[in-house]
């Protein structure tokens, strides 16, 4: 059973990565990513990481592709742009060198670390009891890194208000604001 449940979670988190890249349409792209996700909360909870998959869900699933969503919505998916328009020269390549270093430097990292650490035997010393380590975290998160929480969050509020500003534009009739429509909406162009 255990071989199933992940074989059909890697196979979702498969396809929904690939969709993330390969789907023309960003609303598309995004509820892959959706389906990505879930799928990994599915692996954290068949490794009984019961939190990393509530986390998973509620925050990434749950918030950011939310926000990912409104802003797609807000600025609007009307235009289609030119892939064959390179704006940064040499970025394709680039990004083809700095992915192969990557796989590279995962493969490195198997090798060097050889058989005998990685196992995939349980641990030997127990499970550690879920409730010390939430508190552990909340304790952490709370005290040591509250400033930097505070401050991720005030950096999110900004983005959407960002987002916001530059998908209004100033009306024709004086100083108010509306936001962008697609063309052909409300037969105008």
């Amino acid at each position: 059973m255990e071989l199933a449940v992940f074989l059909i979670a890697g196979a979702g988190a498969l396809v929904g990565a690939l969709g993330v890249v390969l789907r023309n349409n960003p609303v598309h792209a995004a509820l892959s990513l959706v389906l990505t996700l879930f799928s990994i909360a599915v692996l954290f909870i068949a490794q009984e990481a019961h939190f990393l998959a509530a986390v998973q869900v509620i925050v990434y699933a749950g918030a950011v592709v939310v926000l990912f969503l409104f802003v797609i919505m807000l600025l609007g998916v009307e235009r289609s742009e030119d892939l064959g328009v390179e704006p940064l020269k040499g970025q394709r390549p680039a990004a083809v060198i700095v992915g192969l270093a990557g796989v590279a430097l995962v493969i490195a990292a198997i090798i060097a670390g050889g058989e005998d650490r990685i196992t995939g035997a349980r641990s030997e010393n127990g499970a550690l009891s879920a409730g010390d380590n939430i508190l552990v975290l909340a304790r952490s998160v709370f005290t040591d890194y509250v400033f930097a929480f505070e401050v991720t969050s005030a950096l999110l509020a900004v983005a959407v208000v960002g987002a916001v500003m530059l998908a209004r534009r100033p009306s024709s009739e004086g100083g108010a604001t509306e936001a962008r429509r697609p063309a052909g909406v409300d037969g105008e162009r």
